[in-house]
């Protein structure tokens, strides 16, 4: 247990790390203006500058708190009784899930849509990966459709001549329908990850209660914005990614990465097998370069450190949140899992609301519901959502998401996912 002083260093660093990330733009610019300079100020401008460090970073001066206040031995136990097991599931499954055997498996299913229905393809391109990719998530699990889903989008639209309200709106819809598309089961979205063991909820009840409820807000959403934009979508031309026959992905290897995929989703609260999967998987990618890309190292462990730094510091948040959720009424608790889970990751939330023995049946499924509705207002609000923005943000002016445009761009999709969770 935390000593009363060390709560209130941690939820300080807490909201100041939430502080941290609104101002983001002003270190990115800062250390854009010394480009050529290579000095520790700019050096550490520019890694300030990166959304998926910032709780990690804070996580750290935290770590550094505990020391100076407890001593080195009490810092170092408490950061053996947190358990950064999904930090590590996330990152090997967003590297696996990003090989190009696993991401052509995914467009060609696209693509075979696409050409299946008597629209232009840029358009049905773009509706089916906003609606199909996030549903699919709850299969495959959330960070792995966001990282696809991130790619494909990459690939076949930001990178061309859109407008920036069309970025925007596509994030903060794609934001929305993953959060809520990881409701199908219990095992792909964080925050039913956190309570489902403890509540007792199977598949079965995820599929009665939740599912049908997310696949009808994902399709309006989708279907809006593809309206709403569907001029713009129409001159989209997609990208040919055909390969020559001798880079073609063989079969068998495809069905190797997708068993890996499976393998993962079993073993994922088993650190030491995850670890296996994983070196495994870098055997298999190293023998079979040839049909390889670039391994997105790099943007899983920023990912990762982004989730070990919220698993750090989210147990000094317990003082002060878990007195509001008693407290709470079902409404309140459903409106206050949307507010809430915009500052603070959402699986973090639910988490401590599963400490609670007091909840009623409807309170835990409010305060679950709030959580992933508000899933996609902030980079922070969902586990896989900085693996989103990394891939993302380089189409972005000046290689940064601004937080309010997100948010803007959220709220339509966001309040169509509350209605269908609050009134079917």
């Amino acid at each position: 247990m935390l000593s009363h002083s060390l709560q209130t260093i941690g939820t300080s660093l807490f909201f100041l790390a939430i502080l941290h990330i609104l101002i983001t733009p002003w270190f990115k610019k800062y250390s854009e203006k010394q480009l050529k300079t290579n000095n520790l100020p700019t050096i550490l401008g520019h890694l300030l500058s990166e959304i998926e460090l910032v709780f990690g970073f804070w996580a750290i001066v935290f770590i550094g708190c505990i020391w100076v206040n407890d001593g080195f031995i009490t810092s170092i136990n408490y950061l053996s009784s947190r358990s950064f097991t999904e930090p590590l599931f996330v990152f090997i499954i967003m590297v696996i899930s990003a090989t190009r055997p696993i991401l052509q498996t995914v467009l060609n299913a696209v693509f075979w849509i696409s050409r299946t229905l008597p629209l232009a393809n840029g358009v049905v391109f773009y509706c089916t990966a906003l609606s199909l990719l996030p549903i699919l998530g709850s299969w495959i699990t959330e960070p792995a459709a966001m990282t696809i889903a991130a790619l494909l989008l990459s690939q076949q639209l930001f990178q061309q001549n859109i407008s920036t309200t069309l970025k925007y709106a596509t994030l903060g819809v794609l934001f929305v329908n993953i959060s809520i598309g990881g409701t199908f089961t219990t095992f792909a979205a964080p925050p039913i990850v956190m309570v489902a063991q403890k509540w007792q909820w199977d598949t079965f009840f995820m599929m009665t209660t939740f599912a049908w409820k997310a696949t009808i807000a994902i399709m309006l959403n989708s279907l809006i914005v593809t309206m709403l934009f569907y001029k713009e979508l129409c001159n989209i031309k997609m990208i040919n990614t055909q390969y020559t026959e001798s880079h073609k992905t063989p079969i068998a290897l495809v069905l190797a990465h997708i068993l890996l995929l499976v393998a993962v989703v079993l073993f994922a609260h088993q650190p030491v097998w995850l670890v296996v999967i994983f070196v495994v998987f870098l055997i298999l990618t190293y023998v079979s370069s040839k049909y390889q890309q670039r391994l997105m190292i790099r943007e899983g462990l920023f990912v990762a450190f982004f989730l070990a730094g919220l698993i750090v510091l989210g147990e000094p948040q317990r003082h002060w949140l878990q007195p509001i959720l008693s407290s709470s009424s079902d409404n309140q608790l459903f409106l206050g899992g949307i507010v809430l889970t915009a500052f603070i990751d959402n699986a973090a939330l639910t988490y401590l609301a599963s400490l609670m023995d007091n909840l009623s049946d409807t309170a835990r499924y409010a305060l679950v519901a709030g959580a992933v509705t508000g899933g996609g207002l902030t980079v922070i609000a969902n586990a896989p959502n900085p693996a989103g923005a990394a891939i993302l943000k380089q189409h972005f002016h000046n290689h940064t998401i601004q937080p309010f445009k997100l948010l803007i761009a959220a709220l339509m999709p966001t309040v169509i996912a509350a209605m269908a969770f609050y009134y079917l």
